[in-house]
Parts: structure tokens; C-alpha cells; sequence
């Protein structure tokens, strides 16, 4: 019989969609490899499994997924459990796991962990920061991000669009991440609309995004919304910069080189961003500190002006990662089920 894998994530309008999207991201990569996933999520996220979860994908919605509401019920019919969850612990993972194979996708090394394998995506992650907190096995760095299929085949024609590309940027997309945190996206637009000379705003938001009605009032030619994008893959092949928010998507506009404004909202986003731009993929603004609109518009503005600059910054994204992960992390899940 194939392997059932049950992916366990958080999320909902506090916390994000980022969570549950690499799960179901994960979820079709085993799917593809013969396993047969089940999802668990917290009903706050329904909205997302709605509008991206794929058909026939088992989709168990909780009423809570903190830890102190989460018990061995929760994981029960599963050879093995996949744990995206920040707020999970070792001792969480060993009572709702109860021995079976578990593994975590994780990027903030700050608790103990008690999984059989880890996988962090982190571009300076080492086995030093989890030192004392694991004896898992570890899956480290971008060739084990979780970005769906369809980034990585468009990566041929995006990075030959970005190798030719001259003049000021023509599309600029922004995606400040599903559940538009504190109606950020607002805040975003506001500040680079008018520095964006003729270039078409490509606005990705969640359906139930706090800047979706205000968006929905300005929109025209040059600012397009997209609640939510069901192909973002090829907007972001196609767009020539993005301001975006930190978090696995940072990954996915790596595999098609789009040079990014990366806004960092949470203090988990920080090391990974400050990392890309180190590299030379992006460049980083805190949108926490005030007045980062200003900031955001001058930088927006040099890039969508300077061909050059964004095609030194394709280059350094594109060589962070292929696009590929899933397939790698999800071959060793299975492992550990069989």
C-alpha cells in the first residue's frame, strides 16, 4: 500500500498563508512519488486550501492547531508526519507523532525539535544552529525549498527574457503574500505607484486580503489585481522586478531570477532576506520600521530604471536555487515512511 503522509501546518490572517502553501507544495511532490498525503490545517486558513489545495488532495480542517489544542488524534491512520508549524516544540512533535517517522520543514532554529529529519531552506543555514536542539537528520539550504513545479519549468524562459531585457522595467509585481498581514499591500502600492514611470503593476492579494476592496477601486491598465493569481509562475517569469514579501516566495522568484524588493514583515524573515541580499538577489527594507515607504519608492524607482542592476540581480538569484526541493525532501519523507 502507498506510504499516507499527514502535513500538519499553521496558519491563518495572523500568520500567514506561507505555512500551509509549502505543505500543499510538499503534498503534490509526494503525490507524484506514490505516497498518498492528507493535509490538517487550521479552519482560518480555509481560504487558502479553497483556492490552491488540488483536487482528490484529503483536507482536514481544525478548529485549532495550537499546541496545547493539537493532540495524538489529530495524527492518527498516518505512517509518517510532516510538521510545518513554528509553534510546535519536541515535545509536541513526540506526543502527536507517537513514534511513527516524523520530519518538520522549519527555518527558525530557536526550540528543541523532535522529528527524524528537518528540512530548512536557509541560505546560510548550517548544522551549527541546530546544534543542542536536534539529532535529527538535516536538509539544508535553497535545494530543498519547497517551490511547486511550475517555477522550475518556466526557469529557461525566464532567465533568457532577463538576459536580453533593456529600458526601464515594463511589469513589476507585487506580492506582499496571500493573507495581506496588516493591509500591507496597500501601504505598498501607495508608495510606488508614482515612481513607476509606465510600468504595469502586476497586484497579487488573497481573496480575503484587507487591501483587496481599496485595490479593486484603482484598478486600470496599469494596475492589474490578482485575488488571488492562480499562475504565479508566470507572472513572475514574466515581470522584469517585484517587491515582495520574505518567506518561501523569496525562493520561488529566485528560480526564475527576478531581481526582488524584499520586505521583510516578521522577525523570522530577517536572516533568510539579509542572506539573498548578501548574495546580490535582492535588496531588503524592513517594513516594520516607520517611514519605509519612502525607502521602498527610491529603491523601486533606481531598479525599474536601471536594466543593468536588475539583470546583475537575475543572475545572482537565479543561482540560489533550481526549483527542485520539493521532489528532494519529498524522496526522503517517503524514505523515512517506508
Amino acid at each position: 500500500m502507498a506510504p499516507r503522509i499527514l502535513l500538519l501546518a499553521d496558519g491563518g490572517p495572523a500568520i500567514g498563508g506561507g505555512h500551509v502553501m509549502r505543505m500543499l507544495t510538499l503534498a503534490e511532490a509526494l503525490w507524484a512519488q506514490g505516497a498518498e498525503p492528507a493535509l490538517a490545517v487550521p479552519r482560518s486558513a480555509a481560504g487558502v486550501i479553497e483556492a490552491f489545495a488540488p483536487r482528490g488532495l484529503e483536507v482536514r480542517l481544525l478548529n485549532s492547531t495550537e499546541p496545547d489544542g493539537l493532540t495524538v488524534k489529530h495524527t492518527t491512520a498516518a505512517d509518517a508526519v510532516v510538521f510545518d508549524h513554528f509553534r510546535l516544540s519536541a515535545e509536541h512533535h513526540r506526543a502527536l507523532t507517537a513514534g511513527r517517522p516524523s520530519a518538520a520543514v522549519d527555518d527558525l532554529p530557536d526550540r528543541p525539535m523532535g522529528v527524524d529529519l528537518i528540512a530548512d531552506p536557509g541560505p546560510d543555514r548550517t548544522a551549527a544552529d541546530y546544534a543542542g536542539l536536534t539529532s535529527a537528520r538535516l536538509l539544508l539550504g535553497p535545494d530543498h525549498a519547497l517551490v511547486r513545479p511550475e517555477f522550475a519549468a518556466r526557469r529557461p524562459m525566464a532567465l533568457n527574457l532577463r538576459e536580453r531585457a533593456q529600458g526601464p522595467a515594463g511589469r513589476i509585481l507585487v506580492s506582499m503574500g496571500l493573507t495581506d498581514v496588516g493591509g500591507i499591500t496597500r501601504r505598498v502600492v501607495e508608495a510606488i505607484r508614482p515612481v513607476c514611470g509606465e510600468a504595469t503593476l502586476e497586484v497579487v492579494v488573497g481573496p480575503e486580503g484587507p487591501s483587496l476592496g481599496w485595490l479593486e477601486t484603482q484598478a486600470d491598465d496599469q494596475l492589474r489585481v490578482h485575488a488571488p493569481a492562480h499562475d504565479m509562475a508566470s507572472l513572475s517569469a514574466t515581470a522584469d522586478l517585484a517587491v515582495g514579501a520574505g518567506g518561501s516566495s523569496s525562493f520561488e522568484r529566485c528560480v526564475v531570477g527576478l531581481p526582488t524588493v524584499l520586505l521583510v514583515l516578521a522577525d523570522n524573515q530577517l536572516p533568510n532576506a539579509r542572506a539573498l541580499e548578501r548574495r546580490g538577489a535582492a535588496q531588503v527594507i524592513d517594513a516594520r520600521a516607520g517611514g519605509f515607504e519612502a525607502a521602498l519608492a527610491d529603491v523601486v524607482q533606481t531598479l525599474a530604471e536601471d536594466a543593468r542592476m536588475r539583470g546583475q540581480m537575475a543572475r545572482a538569484a537565479a543561482a540560489v536555487c533550481d526549483g527542485r526541493g520539493a521532489e528532494r525532501v519529498a524522496r526522503t519523507v517517503l524514505s523515512l515512511a517506508e
